[in-house]
């Protein structure tokens, strides 16, 4: 039996009412057929290609623990402005790296959001295309320190580095980043190995209370190591897994946990557990979220207003508290719990980068507990 095709089922083509049925078994079709017929043909042709000019697709690639707000708050918000769909690929700042290295030339990632380190070395590799004024307006809306290497990243968020404590073992919160050093904390204190990234301002932070400045301190760490050497006595521990560490906090088995980030301390506190987070006389730490163009994005477009929602006063204002994070952009004010004076110490990651395996190899062998 002979079927007819069906040109309703596409979306958008016109209505026949019959007239392909009259053809088939008519015998000459009428002038009036002929052009019903020619306008449907040609709806069923145009058909696939409209489909696709209506469904872009932005694929950005973050971090997995990303990926609750980022679909929650940031994707409907962006889909709705812009009318095309993201897909959000939550993964690690490495496997993102990996992924841009073995599609150069043919990317199908057009964002990432990725650690600074990684960043670094996303740039050395050719992988990203610079942000500009003029592609992102944002841009030109950041507190200082949030741009890096001529703008190839910016950062959207920045996650805080204090001192977490017990509020069962301690009546009274820390002031200073001394305390952690008072020999009454013996066998009390946690701090995050230097092959964690919140780690790395252990040494900062050793070499400011011994008299080094924040730019000193960074490019020289002999004198952090050595002030380092005097917490041991007071160590509980020293970890690389977080949730273990915060676990000894939350018992009261430990004091202290310093330095802590924000993003999961808070999260615990939010959670209720029996610890809190501050901000130290001597200043906080940035940590790195950075966000950049991919080069080579196959949505460029659309990339680069992906990265201008998300250093926008707007989206930052809905991201800081939920993250529990800083905001980069100059209208956004600081997050509950630190005080507009606070000073927010920003790390030199190029320098982090040169320097760093050196600096795990030394504490490899001086901080063994």
């Amino acid at each position: 039996m002979l079927k007819t095709f069906d040109a309703s089922a596409i979306p958008g083509a016109p209505k026949l009412k019959g007239q392909t049925m009259d053809m088939l078994f008519k015998g000459q079709p009428t002038r009036r057929s002929l052009l019903t017929a020619s306008v449907g043909a040609a709806a069923l042709i145009a058909a696939p290609s409209v489909l696709r000019a209506q469904t872009k697709e932005l694929v950005v690639g973050g971090a997995a623990g990303h990926k609750p707000w980022v679909e929650q708050i940031v994707v409907p918000a962006f889909e709705k402005k812009y009318n095309c769909k993201v897909l959000f690929e939550g993964t690690r700042s490495l496997v993102n790296l990996e992924k841009m290295q073995k599609n150069k030339g043919s990317q199908y990632m057009s964002v990432v959001q990725m650690d600074d380190p990684v960043m670094i070395l996303a740039v050395k590799e050719g992988l990203l295309e610079p942000l500009t004024v003029a592609k992102a307006p944002n841009l030109a809306d950041l507190l200082p320190g949030s741009t890096h290497m001529d703008a190839m990243w910016a950062n959207y968020l920045q996650p805080w580095l204090g001192v977490a404590y017990s509020k069962s073992a301690m009546k009274t919160p820390p002031s200073s980043w001394a305390e952690m050093f008072d020999p009454k904390y013996k066998g009390r204190i946690v701090i995050p190995s230097l092959q964690n990234t919140e780690g790395l301002p252990s040494l900062f932070v050793a070499g400011l209370l011994a008299g080094g400045t924040m730019e000193s301190v960074q490019k020289d760490t002999d004198a952090g190591f050595k002030k380092l050497a005097t917490l041991k006595p007071n160590l509980l521990t020293i970890y690389t897994q977080q949730p273990q560490a915060f676990n000894l906090l939350e018992q009261g088995e430990a004091w202290m946990i310093g330095p802590a980030m924000s993003s999961y301390a808070l999260e615990r506190k939010a959670a209720g557990a029996p610890i809190d987070l501050v901000a130290p006389k001597e200043g906080v730490f940035a940590m790195p979220s950075g966000i950049a163009v991919i080069k080579g994005a196959p949505q460029s477009d659309l990339a680069f207003a992906y990265v201008n929602e998300l250093l926008g006063a707007e989206l930052q204002s809905k991201l800081a508290g939920p993250t529990f994070s800083l905001a980069t952009n100059k209208a956004v004010p600081k997050p509950e719990g630190l005080g507009a004076d606070v000073k927010i110490h920003q790390i030199d990651w190029a320098n982090v980068a040169a320097q760093r395996n050196d600096w795990v190899k030394r504490w490899d062998r001086e901080m063994a507990i």
